[in-house]
């Protein structure tokens, strides 16, 4: 599904000179390589602040903090997503308010968002799922008519665009608050765990600073209750070289997808992942949707067969999981969640993807049918 390995040997020599400096410096906990990358990708996403955390999720809780919501408060979300977003909400005594998806690009439904909100709505989690923008103008509107604050899961759309017909604003810069992981698979991924999170309200970056670091502004004066949660120089290094090849990254991914799409059209069995018209799609993962027919086990195991990895993501929405039956949805609450979890599957996408491999797997895929 992934090849980090062949993507490590082609920048195997700014890497290890990158991890040699870190070492020879003694520098790693802050210190100047996390404040170069920190700083470099605030120019790649025309950030005021970035403020680097230990993990993604991390960041969705360091921002919901920020917030500084009264407990109880809900907060909106959708129900087709991995769990951290979800979990971080009851972690922090909030109330997890779950929405249904579009059915054509698995982002957040706006006709549910705003169906859900009500007077004691705290907050917007829309999470651009797959590798591209859920409907951030729709969202956004809603924001501003309710005075809601909107905080981006950007975790799987790192540098993509989101396009307001003015100008482009880069995935996570749209809301108030931006969250993202650097997971070794993601678009930019380190070598262990990492995340941020983007601003440029003053305020939340001077907040989610101090609450990152055990609610301080000042060495052993704490404002407020934190967490300790950094990313460690070795990664700050790693990222600040992988991301001068996020944009190939990414287009390495788009090129792919298309030989995808070239090749997969004429299956009827198998929808193709959409494309909106406000977003770029930077596939993190390349989802297909399988006809009512096909059955998915079967054609999973076919492809692990013949050598082709595939993987479900997510095999139970988040109002089915047993840690949020106290939620009280049931089957039938969010059909579309239910119908995407039933018949979804990825096929492998990364930026090492060649013609050879991609035929193999397409040949395979047309194969079953």
């Amino acid at each position: 599904m992934v090849d980090l390995n062949t993507q490590y040997e082609k920048i195997k020599p700014e890497i290890d000179q990158a991890i040699q400096d870190v070492i020879e410096s003694s520098a790693f906990i802050n210190g100047p390589y996390v404040k170069s990358f920190q700083e470099n990708l605030a120019k790649y996403l025309h950030a005021k602040h970035v403020i680097p955390c230990a993990n993604g999720t991390d960041a969705l809780q360091i921002a919901l903090m920020a917030l500084e919501l009264k407990p109880g408060a809900e907060v909106i979300t959708p129900d087709f997503t991995f769990i951290s977003t979800v979990e971080i909400i009851k972690l922090l005594g909030l109330k997890p308010v779950l929405v249904d998806v579009d059915e054509n690009t698995f982002n957040i439904s706006v006709e549910g968002v705003r169906d859900a909100v009500t007077s004691n709505t705290g907050a917007i989690v829309p999470v651009h799922l797959f590798g591209q923008c859920a409907d951030m103008k729709e969202v956004m509107k809603i924001s501003e008519e309710k005075n809601i604050p909107v905080v981006e899961d950007v975790a799987q759309a790192t540098g993509a665009d989101f396009y307001t017909g003015n100008s482009t604003i880069k995935a996570g810069m749209i809301g108030d608050i931006g969250c993202t992981s650097f997971f070794p698979s993601k678009n930019l991924g380190c070598y262990g765990d990492g995340g941020a999170l983007y601003t440029n309200n003053d305020d939340l970056a001077q907040r989610i600073r101090s609450i990152a670091n055990h609610g301080s502004n000042k060495k052993y004066y704490h404002d407020r209750v934190g967490v300790n949660s950094r990313l460690d120089a070795l990664q700050a290094a790693i990222l600040d070289v992988k991301l001068t090849y996020l944009d190939d990254y990414n287009k390495s991914r788009q090129w792919a997808a298309s030989f995808y799409d070239r090749e997969l059209a004429e299956v009827e069995q198998i929808r193709l992942p959409k494309r909106n018209s406000y977003s770029s799609h930077i596939f993190h993962q390349y989802t297909i949707v399988l006809d009512e027919s096909v059955d998915r086990d079967d054609f999973k195991e076919y492809l692990n067969k013949k050598g082709v990895p595939s993987m479900v993501y997510y095999p139970v929405p988040i109002h089915l999981q047993k840690a949020f039956q106290d939620l009280g949805h049931s089957k039938g609450d969010f059909p579309v969640s239910e119908k995407l979890s039933e018949s979804v599957l990825s096929l492998p996408m990364h930026t090492e993807l060649d013609e050879d491999q991609l035929r193999m797997i397409t040949e395979t895929v047309k194969s079953y049918f």
